[in-house]
């Protein structure tokens, strides 16, 4: 593609008045449910690794659940040694070597449930990271199918905070989560069964507890899922406000609105922190009242277990080790409470990645899409009517031509729908009416790429990518030799400043171009448009940011690149425009005037007051 990366901005793009970044649409957030099925759901490429876990999981929590009844024969075997020594039985005492075997046993069983939950772990780290690795190609995949207009409505800061940080959450959270609740449940199945082979009885106390556990859980985390929606909400406001600061931090110093701005970032920083705050004390809840109902249990059992221990229904290392059983059955419960703020917050960042993968794609591009056979540059407006919102026209009813080999000049007071009309051939947006025509071929019947292919373009607002400065030219064309790299900065002049730099070519620029000024960026790019010598040529104020002398420079070379294209230009100065072809005059989306810069002028119209004005201003 030829076109210079900068999104171009609409005349009036919804979303785009006030204070930048102060707004942020917000959809009605999902439930956890359906959310939280839907994560899980696009985890089925990983189900045989996750069957792998599981059965991993089984065996590791299988041989930890057998520790303490294992161990409860160990405590018997001291137990009735002791007891019968006590009683004067002789040679009564404890047999070391049964209880040598017990324990050697018990070793035994926690050491392998170590290693397979070493194993499982490994395992699901895997799953998670490769995951994560398919949501963000997903979700990168999805920035490439939106629309401009997409873009026009979302903060830059918000949209970044959706694509980072709330993924990062969500694998965070399934990292931390995942492993954790599974064991978890598995342990839960697996000590209720070895307690009812030892007492069905001390089974019901402990199960007396799960009602309470799901009524407190269940509410709390009602009112904390909102709670984290709000948090992550906030975050992408904050952020959107910091990288508008920041990326306008001159114009924030030069107008003096330090204060508003720290002002700005204070009150958002306090909604997040009143948000944040909110939801961490809400699901900060669960385990305090997990913990409560596992105490009551525990002492429930200890008492029970103390009884029929002295009225010999029970042996001491049953009641041992249910005990042992009863912590186990409750702890695991404590454990998916206390993560329950994790995963209310990582579903609450899972919700936001799928409106963004839910939003509206642009239009696909038709599979039988050829170009067209006579790349002559020939461009027709037929009957077009566009509009940025519905219920506000912006352009209606305009048609055109632009000839081979023309240039066509655009002009016209701000907002009149000037740079509207050219992104319209790029197809950066789609038209409500009518169609445009590139050599007879509907640009909607053309793949975007194909057609942005043959078209290079300028922008009034220049963009660079951090990288060489010889980099940067070839841009336009990636497999230029470094003679037509060269050959292209010598035509636009780029060569004469560039041999001043110490490093020349090879120059390191970042992405705001800090170390280069406003015009030589904006040869940059010329020169970038240049190389990739397109069919169809926009130039949008191409030359706004050049001095006088090297604009007459730069409009010699543009005229040496427009001589065999079609060329569009947007222009304010109108000395700029004089030699060309046809000059359409715009006013509120209309053509209002057409024709020669002479034809113009003599016809007294629009086009001779706008002349009138700026040369009557410049003197």
């Amino acid at each position: 593609m030829t076109t210079s990366p900068s999104s171009p901005r609409p005349a009036s793009p919804p979303g785009g008045r006030g204070f930048p970044g102060t707004g942020m649409p917000m959809g009605k957030a999902q439930s956890f449910g359906p959310s939280a099925r839907r994560l899980v759901a696009r985890m089925r490429p990983e189900r045989l690794a996750l069957a792998a876990v599981v059965v991993l999981c089984v065996i590791s929590v299988g041989f930890a659940v057998a520790g303490p009844k294992v161990l409860g024969h160990a405590t018997d075997i001291v137990f009735d040694g002791v007891l019968a020594r006590l009683r004067g039985v002789p040679g009564a005492g404890v047999d070391f070597g049964a209880l040598g075997t017990v324990l050697a046993w018990v070793i035994a069983l926690y050491v392998a449930s170590s290693l397979f939950a070493w194993a499982q772990g490994l395992l699901l780290n895997g799953v998670v990271q490769r995951f994560v690795l398919r949501l963000r190609a997903d979700v990168e995949a999805k920035l490439h199918r939106l629309p401009l207009r997409y873009f026009d409505g979302q903060p830059r800061g918000e949209l970044l905070s959706r694509v980072t940080n709330d993924i990062d959450n969500v694998s965070s959270t399934l990292q931390q989560t995942l492993s954790q609740l599974l064991t978890s449940l598995l342990t839960v199945i697996g000590v209720v069964v070895m307690m009812l082979t030892i007492s069905p009885l001390f089974t019901l106390i402990a199960l007396a507890v799960i009602p309470f556990s799901v009524v407190v859980t269940g509410r709390i985390a009602k009112r904390s899922q909102k709670s984290f929606v709000a948090q992550w909400k906030q975050t992408g406001a904050l952020n959107a406000h910091v990288e508008e600061s920041f990326t306008g931090h001159q114009l924030v110093t030069a107008f003096g609105r330090q204060r508003e701005s720290e002002a700005e970032f204070r009150r958002r920083n306090d909604e997040l922190f009143d948000s944040a705050l909110g939801a961490q004390f809400v699901s900060g809840l669960i385990m305090p009242a997990m913990m409560f109902l596992s105490n009551l249990s525990y002492v429930a059992v200890a008492v029970v277990g103390g009884l029929r221990i002295t009225s010999g229904t029970m042996s001491l290392g049953e009641v041992q080790a249910f005990v042992q059983y009863s912590r186990q059955f409750t702890q695991p419960l404590t454990q998916v409470a206390s993560m329950a703020n994790l995963m209310q917050s990582g579903v609450a960042s899972a919700e936001r990645v799928f409106e963004l993968l839910d939003a509206e794609e642009q239009s696909p591009d038709p599979a039988d899409a050829s170009l067209p056979a006579l790349r002559r540059g020939r461009v027709e407006f037929d009957d077009v009517s566009f509009s940025y919102e519905a219920g506000k026209p912006l352009i209606r009813h305009l048609s055109l031509v632009a000839e081979p080999g023309q240039t066509v000049a655009i002009v016209g007071p701000t907002g009149a729908g000037k740079t509207t009309l050219v992104n319209l051939i790029m197809r950066f947006y789609e038209l409500d009416a009518g169609r445009i025509t590139l050599d007879g071929v509907d640009v909607t019947h053309l793949r975007r790429e194909d057609l942005r292919s043959q078209i290079g373009m300028v922008l009034q607002d220049t963009w660079l990518f951090s990288g060489t400065i010889r980099d940067n030219i070839a841009y336009g064309r990636p497999d230029a030799t470094e003679e037509e790299v060269l050959a292209a900065a010598r035509a636009t002049f780029v060569d004469r400043f560039v041999r001043t730099l110490p490093d020349g070519y090879d120059t390191v620029i970042d992405d705001e171009g800090t170390n280069v000024s406003a015009g030589e960026k904006q040869l940059l790019t010329i020169a970038r448009a240049f190389l990739a010598s397109p069919s169809l040529l926009i130039l949008d104020e191409a030359t706004s940011s050049v001095d006088t002398r090297t604009e007459s420079l730069v409009q010699h070379a543009m005229a040496a690149l427009r001589s065999s294209r079609t060329s569009f230009v947007i222009a304010h100065r109108l000395s700029t425009i004089r030699d060309a072809d046809l000059i359409l005059v715009m006013e509120s989306g209309r053509i209002v005037e057409q024709g020669t810069h002479a034809e113009l002028l003599e016809a007294g119209g629009a086009y001779h007051r706008l002349y009138s004005a700026q040369f009557a201003a410049a003197t």
